[in-house]
């Protein structure tokens, strides 16, 4: 999978507690036609995480023939980690019987995200949940814990 070669050693090992959740990764499937916008969603039927490794790279203008464009990919490369993140936090929410996590009341979302937050609501209907995600989606360690504390 090609997403893979984006992330930090910390994505790979919340990749690892995912699978270990009993959930898999996939990428690019008919779910990312949704909509450009999305670089990734939870599958629950199939407890899958998908990431839209292509609808990131057009976001970003990032194409193999601008491979040296090294701007491009390390936006492409944060569009993808934290969507990676983001849909952990909604496997950890699942392990916890489909609840809000228990996360200090303190942290808040950065105000930049509340276009992708309504977009996220449309989709899920889910709005704290997705507040959450968004929340914690910027936070990997936290998103370690929770995971651990939840799912393993």
């Amino acid at each position: 999978m090609e997403f893979i070669e984006y992330l930090d050693k910390i994505e790979v090992e919340i990749i690892k507690m995912v699978e270990q959740a009993g959930y898999k990764t996939a990428e690019n499937t008919k779910l990312c036609l949704t909509s450009e916008n999305y670089v990734g969603f939870l599958n629950k039927r199939n407890k899958e995480i998908i990431i839209c490794t292509s609808n990131a790279k057009k976001r970003e203008g990032y194409t193999l023939l601008r491979k040296k464009n090294k701007d491009s990919y390390e936006r492409t490369a944060v569009h993808i980690k934290k969507a990676l993140r983001h849909e952990a936090v909604h496997v950890a929410q699942e392990c916890n019987d489909g609840n809000l996590l228990k996360i200090d009341r303190k942290l808040s979302m950065n105000q930049a995200k509340i276009n992708a937050l309504n977009g996220s609501i449309r989709i899920s209907g889910e709005e704290e949940k997705e507040r959450q995600a968004y929340i914690l989606e910027d936070r990997p360690r936290l998103i370690k814990n929770e995971l651990t504390k939840y799912c393993l």
